[in-house]
């Protein structure tokens, strides 16, 4: 049977008014008393009822994250903002939209408005007239390049200066017929745009032609995906003798493909992805690849949230930019370049500055303007 604060109120010969004040934190009780009571507390082993108490304040206790789905990048991302989350008192209810627009429109429309405080959503079919159509009143965050309209928090990296990085990477290693693995020509994936934008800036500021055969259009960011399009990619006239691939999960099916025709890596082509997903770490070879400091995203969006739930929904929105990191690994540099990542290890993030809000150093945060 559960310990009630009657039972606890009895051991300690005080009132169960007083009991409850001592639980709730409440300042007003002689240090005695409150001894009293908190060795009642711990001698009964008594476990407050925090759902009576959250429905009791208006509040559920539980913060949701809908992403597009649980791949390795989004597994690792939920698994730090759990962390996060749970380190601010709350619980974490994770949905899947796969991607689809219906299900991001129900998410941030409230499709569990009495479950939920506050939503880290990261949407991948909705725009900025969206978010603004299909607001409810729970505290939203947005995470990466989509719906940059500018009316609410968001937390990302710079996927342009990431993806211009890992280019320039590449070119440095002498490729000069680098093929773009992630273009999305339905127009409504601003992080892909925004990495395809880094790549084309690489190439042009190097004087390397674009070529449109490299350009390689995906479904979607999966394994699958990356083996089936290098295999039509390596069908072409011109080869690559580099693929950069806009996550890490295109990046290990190009890895496959390559393998499957006999091609070494890196040798004759050379492959990098994005998001370094603990896998770049033991692919064979492993993975170059650009790493968002993903710790630091969870942190800043749970403690934005946070703040927004508190009572901050009247502040103006905050754009929140992320370093990330270039881990320079074995597809791109081969075997026994053991000394340069050695040295790579050793170097700084990319692009951090220092933060004003929310205790996450290394963060950029811009107020963004009400329009």
């Amino acid at each position: 049977m559960a310990v009630t604060l009657n039972d606890v109120a009895t051991r300690a010969r005080v009132s169960v008014k007083t009991v409850s004040n001592v639980v709730s934190g409440y300042v007003h009780v002689s240090v005695a008393t409150r001894r009293r009571v908190q060795r009642a507390l711990d001698e009964l082993g008594y476990q407050p009822n925090l759902s009576a108490r959250n429905l009791r304040g208006g509040r559920s206790g539980v913060i949701a994250l809908a992403v597009p789905a649980l791949t390795a990048y989004f597994a690792e991302l939920a698994g730090l903002v759990e962390r996060a989350v749970g380190d601010a008192g709350y619980t974490l209810l994770v949905d899947q939209t796969e991607a689809l627009a219906e299900r991001e429109i129900q998410v941030v429309g409230g499709i569990r408005p009495q479950l939920v405080d506050g939503l880290i959503l990261s949407p991948s079919a909705l725009d900025g007239a969206d978010i603004a159509n299909h607001r409810s009143a729970t505290p939203l965050v947005l995470l990466g390049e989509r719906v940059s309209d500018g009316s609410v928090d968001r937390v990302a990296i710079d996927n342009v200066a990431a993806a211009e990085e890992i280019v320039n990477h590449l070119i440095e290693r002498g490729r000069r017929r680098i093929a773009a693995l992630g273009v999305v020509q339905s127009g409504s994936a601003e992080t892909a745009d925004m990495r395809l934008a880094g790549y084309t800036k690489a190439l042009d500021e190097a004087g390397i032609p674009r070529r449109r055969n490299f350009l390689v259009p995906v479904s979607v960011f999966d394994r699958e995906e990356g083996l089936y399009a290098t295999r039509r990619l390596l069908e072409s006239r011109t080869r690559p003798d580099a693929i950069f691939a806009f996550n890490d999960d295109m990046a290990f099916g190009a890895l496959r493909a390559l393998y499957e025709t006999g091609i070494r890596v890196p040798d004759d082509v050379a492959v990098a992805g994005f998001d370094d997903v603990v896998e770049a770490r033991f692919s064979v070879p492993s993975l170059t690849t650009i790493a968002p400091d993903k710790r630091l995203i969870a942190q800043c969006a749970v403690a934005n949230l946070v703040e927004r739930m508190n009572g901050e929904s009247g502040a103006p929105p905050r754009d929140v930019v992320v370093p990330y990191r270039l881990e320079r690994r074995e597809s791109t540099l081969g075997p026994s370049r053991t000394s340069e990542r050695a040295e790579q290890r050793k170097a700084p993030a990319s692009r951090g500055r220092a933060n004003g809000r929310s205790g996450a150093a290394g963060a950029h945060v811009r107020r963004q303007a009400q329009g």
